[in-house]
């Protein structure tokens, strides 16, 4: 696997996408006086564009990655950025359980991409 579009587009397509997303599911938790039906639309029209950097993400990355291998990527993003977002953003701190928690999930989807355990 060199680096090419196949490689990099879907790595570059799913972080934008998943600072899409991450602000569609909790920018509300900083206004709790919006009422819940308005936060809803407003996330429904942010994650709008989050599929239409997923699905090309996923469709270009099939052509180098398996499905098991793409879930992993954007589990490994999804949780990068949120991390990201919940210190800058909502300004939560980050414990060493979480370094732990991630720590882990590191080493599933080091196992991922290992292939088959012989």
């Amino acid at each position: 696997m060199g680096f090419n579009l196949p490689t990099l587009a879907p790595i570059g397509l799913l972080i934008a996408s998943n600072i899409f997303m991450t602000f569609a599911w909790y920018w509300h938790l900083k206004y709790h006086g919006l009422v819940l039906w308005v936060v809803v639309l407003i996330s429904w029209s942010v994650a709008f564009f989050e599929y239409w950097l997923a699905i090309p993400a996923n469709r270009i990355g099939s052509a180098v990655y398996s499905a098991a291998e793409l879930k992993t990527i954007q589990e490994v993003i999804s949780l990068s950025v949120f991390a990201l977002f919940a210190v800058f953003y909502l300004g939560e701190k980050l414990t060493w359980n979480h370094a732990v928690g991630f720590g882990f999930i590191g080493v599933g989807a080091f196992f991922i991409f290992k292939g088959p355990l012989k």
